[in-house]
């Protein structure tokens, strides 16, 4: 859904994203990497049938690797 804007379950192209965020006390669609660190997780949802894909942006994807990996 990310890089063609079709859903992979009913072919629709009605796709919209929802940005990932971080609100307060933990809040948003989010991974925490560190005590006030987060990666915004993004959400793309099919306005036809519902299927929803979440993606992290690929910058992003380290931090949570060093993060997550204790010998990181």
């Amino acid at each position: 859904m990310k890089k063609n804007s079709k859903c992979p379950k009913c072919d629709s192209k009605d796709i919209i994203r929802v940005n990932g965020s971080n609100r307060g006390y933990g809040a948003g669609n989010n991974i925490m990497t560190g005590i006030f660190s987060t990666i915004n997780v993004n959400r793309y949802i099919c306005t036809n049938c519902g299927y929803c894909e979440e993606w992290i942006d690929k910058e992003d994807i380290s931090k949570i690797e060093k993060s997550k990996n204790p010998k990181g």
